[in-house]
């Protein structure tokens, strides 16, 4: 199965020094994964954001290199925002496109996120 990575594992498996990267990479061990356009942004949208504080270049580059060390598939932002579950309120919107499409490309979306309640959604431990 193939897994496909929330903005929150991406940044997790990204960065060395981010409280869940242990978790993440051992979470990662023997599993297939993939990215969408929307998770490679909201990787350098959160990489760059104040609190977290990484310059444009470095967030660019180390997603360049996970991406090139990891080769995770690619999955399209294909569907429509209509397709699939509808979002439960409007903070879950993006939570559930992602969940969506990762159903229409026949993988799950794999989250620290405990709270999105969708059928395609994998907790990671």
């Amino acid at each position: 199965m193939t897994h496909l990575l929330d903005v929150n594992a991406l940044i997790a498996l990204v960065w060395p020094t981010h409280m869940h990267h242990a978790r993440a990479v051992e979470w990662l061990k023997g599993k297939k994964i993939a990215v969408c356009p929307i998770t490679e942004l909201g990787f350098i949208r959160v990489s760059t954001s104040t609190g977290f504080g990484a310059t444009m270049a470095d967030a660019r580059h180390a997603l360049a290199d996970f991406l090139k060390d990891l080769a995770p598939v690619f999955i399209p932002a294909d569907a429509r925002a209509l397709d699939g579950v509808a979002a439960t309120n409007s903070k879950t919107t993006t939570d559930f496109y992602l969940a969506n499409l990762a159903t229409a490309h026949g993988v799950k979306l794999a989250t620290f996120d405990a709270g999105i309640k969708h059928a395609a959604v994998v907790h990671i431990d």
